[in-house]
Formats: structure tokens, sequence, C-alpha cells
């Protein structure tokens, strides 16, 4: 009896040393998805929702100013791989108590699979495009309007007044100023030109200038260089500050250590590597909060000076809202 128990318990262990690893499954499958793109915070009585359209992998050598091994050096101290190097694009939802203010739109498809998720991660924040009555525009690059329309080119934004820097208005627009620049980037005007038909039709296309109140408590500040009428927006509820500068970053890992490396998307790169460094410089001393459209998803945090026009970027902690503002 004992040598045919013995003789079964080799077997089996034959056995299952012959089936398949494959055959070995967790109770529960892999989910393999994220979770919604959105962030809320409160900003006095204001809430500021950051919105997560996607991310787009861009190779380092649109970064400009930089020598090669210490840009490698520089990536590799944050973590960031090359040749390609990630960037978030963000756009911002904010609820005055009056207003329902979304700053940029996103890209929709236009630049591929891997964005195009604002109006999703909205509707998974609690709102929708028809509850959005203002829309303002930090520039009219396609990864920032591109989302003011969907695929058969009709507006996301039924209601939304669409606000937009009148030099930039007067630069992306323009067939004049379209045929001056090389082949290359006449698509994006014409993009431009396709994004606005739709809202200047039904007299939804607004214009500002520097230093106008688009609604109560929202200051357009300018921030030029990146593109002529590059927007920032200076965003003040109860005594409390947000700068939403827009496309001041598209680099963290490089460009707060390094102010003067620019991109070569920067339509006047002097002056966009001039914008960096005095709103980096200004941001540090005050202390304010701020949100960039290329900063890591959320895209909120502070810069810290680290000597002198050199910086930091410092990410803000993950914190639940106040009970008062969750209820």
């Amino acid at each position: 009896m004992k040598k045919i128990l013995r003789a079964m318990l080799v077997a089996g262990c034959a056995l299952a040393a012959l089936a398949p690893v494959s055959a070995v499954r967790a109770e529960a499958p892999m989910v393999k998805t994220q979770v919604p793109g959105y962030y809320r915070m409160m900003l006095g009585q204001f809430e500021v929702t950051a919105l997560h359209d996607g991310a787009l992998e861009l190779d380092v050598s649109v970064l400009k100013n930089a020598r090669g091994d210490t840009l490698n050096r520089m990536l590799a101290r944050m973590f960031v791989g090359t040749p390609k190097m990630q960037t978030a694009v963000n756009a911002y939802l904010i609820n005055t108590g009056s207003n329902l203010v979304l700053v940029d739109a996103g890209a929709a498809k236009l630049f591929g699979p891997s964005l195009g998720h604002v109006v999703e991660n909205m509707r998974a924040a609690g709102y929708d495009p028809a509850q959005v009555d203002t829309v303002i525009v930090t520039h009219l690059h396609g990864d920032h309007i591109g989302g003011l329309n969907d695929s058969a080119g009709q507006m996301v934004f039924p209601k939304a007044a669409i606000h937009v820097a009148q030099s930039d208005n007067d630069f992306w627009l323009s067939q004049e100023a379209a045929a001056k620049v090389a082949p290359a980037m006449q698509p994006f005007f014409k993009m431009a030109r396709e994004v606005a038909a739709p809202y200047q039709a039904r007299g939804q296309w607004k214009t500002f200038t520097e230093g106008s109140v688009i609604v109560p408590g929202i200051r357009a500040t300018k921030a030029y260089g990146h593109t002529p009428g590059h927007t920032a927006y200076s965003v003040e509820s109860d005594g409390q500050k947000l700068l939403i500068w827009g496309d001041v970053v598209h680099a963290h890992a490089v460009q707060f250590a390094q102010p003067d490396v620019s991109i070569e998307f920067d339509v006047d790169q002097e002056q966009a590597v001039a914008t960096r460094k005095s709103l980096m410089y200004s941001m540090a001393a005050t202390k304010t909060l701020v949100a960039g459209m290329h900063l890591p998803f959320p895209g909120f945090g502070h810069v810290r000076a680290d000597g002198k026009g050199v910086y930091s970027w410092v990410p803000i902690e993950f914190s639940p809202l106040p009970a008062a503002a969750a209820q």
C-alpha cells in the first residue's frame, strides 16, 4: 500500500511540474484603466478643477539653448527618459459661483489618440460642457483650442463666450500672417481659423487686451513670447491667488533649473525666455500658487528659488476638500 501511495505522489508532482504557468490565475482579472483625470481644490470661494487632456511624447531635440550632455544629465536627474519626454496637457475649470470658466480646452484628437480627454474628465468631475459659460484661452495653439469643437466641427461649448487675446487673434487668424511663415507652420494657422469659425458665426468669439478682467476674480496677464498674445490668468478669491501661466514651461525637468532653455514652438524665443525668468522670479518671491498646462498633472504647485536664476518646481500634495466645501 505504501508503495502505491508513494507512486501516486511522485506522479502527481510530475504532472504539477508539467502544468503550464499560464494556468495559474489571480482571483480577479487586471482592470488596466486609470482613474479619471481630474483634481479639485478650493481657492477662497472659487472651486478650481484641473482636467487632464492627456500627454504627449516630445523629442528632447525640441529644447533649445542647452548642451546635449547637460540636457541629458538634467533629464536623468528627474528620471525623465530620452530621447522622448512626457509632457502633460492640462486645462482648468473654475466655478466662481457666478460663472463656470474653462481655461483652455485641450487638443481633442488633433494630435493623436493620447490627447482629447478634457470633456470626458469634465463629466467625470461632475460638470457638463453645456454648463460652461466662459472659455478663456492662453493662446491659439491646437493643443489648447482643438477641444472647442467636436470631430464634426461643431461647438462643444454652445453657451460659452470664447475669450482670446487680441494680439494672438490677429496673428493666428490672419491669412496674411500665415502666408509669411514656413509651409510647415501654415497648418497651425488653418487649424486656428477652423476652430474659431463656428463661434465667430454665432458672435461668441471675443477678444480682450492686456489687464482685462474676464469675469470677476479672473484677470488677463501678459506672458508674451510663446505666441504673440500668450496670456496667463491671475485668479483671486478671498485674498488667495493662483496664476494659471499657460505654456511658460514645457519641460519641468530642465526649464526651472535653466530658464534660458526654450522650445522650438516659441514664436519669439528671446521674449519667451524673458517672460519665463520674470514670472519665475515673481512667483518664487511672492510664493503664489501656480498652475501650468504642461506641468505634470494636475499642474498645481509653487516655484522655489534655489539660487540666482535657478528654480525648482514643488508640486502641491494631494488634499481632500474642506468639509464645508464638499457638502
